[in-house]
């Protein structure tokens, strides 16, 4: 890269907070179920747009979901729902609103049923993460057979906007797979983080 900058992933390259993104969230495991409860709402509000778009609407959902906690979206009463069909700070869609409501019913259940959400998540990669070994951003797939799975068992119990593309780039964004180029400056160093991750 010239002035300076470190090599990276060229889907980045567009603007400074996707380049903040890319640097310090993509690819970096996470364990925690409120967080990937969050990350998969928010990709499947991406589905027809850029990640740029709703990168930069994520903390009006943050806001407008309470957090994302489950419990507290189911809760919120028909008025507060209501409005969140004309808040400008998310995408004013209807069905990807609602979306979230049906996914954090999907997500109580599973609780309900004694299954831990993250625990639950990361089996379809074996529970620990793939380390991938891509040279160029051609090689990368938009699906595998593991989000496949993933996107069938998410839709069997009810969760909404989850295809195996949308599976496959939450894999990616939460560290299920190191999708990082090689030459980029973000791969060893999120390579040795997987190798430390426990759930």
């Amino acid at each position: 890269m010239t002035n300076n900058q470190p090599e990276r992933c060229s889907w980045c390259e567009s603007a400074d907070d996707y380049r903040a993104y890319h640097d310090n969230v993509w690819g970096r495991p996470v364990s925690d179920p409120i967080e990937l409860f969050a990350k998969l709402c928010l990709d499947g509000q991406q589905a027809g747009l850029s990640w740029l778009t709703i990168l930069r609407k994520q903390s009006g959902y943050e806001k407008a979901f309470l957090g994302f906690d489950p419990q507290a979206i189911v809760a919120m009463s028909d008025a507060d729902r209501e409005l969140l069909y004309s808040n400008r700070d998310i995408i004013r869609s209807k069905a990807k609103i609602d979306a979230i409501f049906t996914n954090a019913e999907a997500y109580i259940r599973l609780e309900e049923k004694g299954v831990k959400f993250e625990r639950w998540l990361w089996e379809f990669v074996g529970g620990s993460p793939i380390i991938n070994a891509y040279s160029t951003q051609s090689e990368i797939p938009t699906e595998t057979e593991a989000s496949q799975s993933m996107a069938k068992a998410l839709k069997k119990e009810g969760f909404k906007f989850v295809g195996p593309t949308i599976c496959y780039a939450f894999m990616e964004a939460v560290g299920m797979v190191n999708d990082h180029v090689t030459s980029c400056h973000c791969y060893q160093p999120v390579a040795d983080q997987m190798k430390q991750f426990t759930l």
